[in-house]
């Protein structure tokens, strides 16, 4: 009896799929709708920075019979050349330095008062920290009465100080400076602290370099919180020369210009205002979304 072989069943290959010829699915329907209620919202936020920039260019009774069209009739420039005309350099600069100031300020002092929650142990640690949560969650128009009231007793009301000193530290960044820092290992500084290094020496040379991304979140929310600021600058000086951007526009909204509607000019103003904050924000914003996704992790 000779035995018999069986040869193995066959077995069936699959179709294989090479990435460069897979057909792509159609959109859903529900994906449309996602994507058509997004182009809608994203029209809606940008439509009234379209307004601004077509309204800078337009005549004054173009503005006022078309407030809304998106085509000038004609195009007209006249709005820039009033512009130069008025105090507007003057405000530039003083919004420049103010802003600078401010922002070189509260990147150095939150990130001391950051790391100094996050490292250094002392009495009353927790409750500093739930004191600076509290000021956060104050609404800023409640201080401004106090802050005059401060600025007019020490007498630095009606001086460039006054513009800069108040706001060189604010509680948003300690808050993210602390939550970087705490998501920084212990073990880096060890090496530093047993060489010798001072606490300084140690926040300077070793842990701040770290911190990068939040420096550059830091600095960023820094330079357009003081670029936008008016309410403070509006109760710590009354001097022209101390005008900044937003309150030498507010004066032209406020019928300095004399009769009209003046929308092209007060337009103008606003869009040359923006810009520095939209360059500023466009440069770091990949470093802004680290900075911003570690603090959260942490927290």
């Amino acid at each position: 009896m000779s035995a018999t072989t069986e040869a193995p069943p066959a077995t069936r290959r699959e179709p294989q799929h090479r990435p460069g010829n897979r057909r792509t699915s159609p959109l859903s329907p529900g994906r449309l709708g996602l994507y058509a209620a997004l182009l809608f919202f994203a029209i809606i936020y940008l439509y009234p920075f379209l307004i601004q920039l077509v309204t800078s260019v337009k005549t004054n009774a173009d503005a006022t019979d078309n407030p809304l069209g998106l085509v000038p009739d004609p195009f007209n420039f006249a709005a820039f050349d009033r512009l130069s005309s008025t105090d507007f350099p003057l405000w530039f600069v003083n919004s420049t330095w103010v802003a600078v100031s401010v922002t070189l300020g509260r990147v150095f002092f939150d990130s001391l008062a950051g790391y100094a929650l996050a490292r250094i142990k002392f009495k009353g640690r927790s409750a500093v920290f739930t004191a600076i949560i509290a000021v956060m969650a104050v609404p800023g128009i409640v201080l401004l009465i106090p802050k005059f009231l401060v600025l007019n007793q020490i007498g630095m009301y009606d001086s460039p100080s006054a513009l800069v000193v108040p706001l060189l530290a604010d509680a948003a960044g300690v808050f993210i400076m602390k939550q970087f820092f705490e998501s920084i290992p212990v073990s880096v500084e060890e090496a530093a602290r047993i060489d010798g290094a001072s606490t300084f020496r140690i926040f300077w040379a070793v842990v701040l370099p770290m911190a990068r991304p939040a420096l550059i979140t830091l600095t960023i929310l820094s330079f357009q919180a003081s670029w936008n600021e008016l309410g403070h600058f509006i109760v710590a000086s009354q001097d022209p020369g101390l005008y900044t951007l937003t309150k030498g526009v507010a004066t032209l909204t406020s019928g300095q210009l004399g009769a009209g509607n003046q929308f092209p000019i007060t337009m103008a103003a606003a869009l040359l205002m923006t810009i520095p904050v939209a360059i500023v924000f466009l440069v770091f914003q990949r470093f802004f979304v680290q900075g911003a996704n570690a603090g959260a992790e942490k927290g």
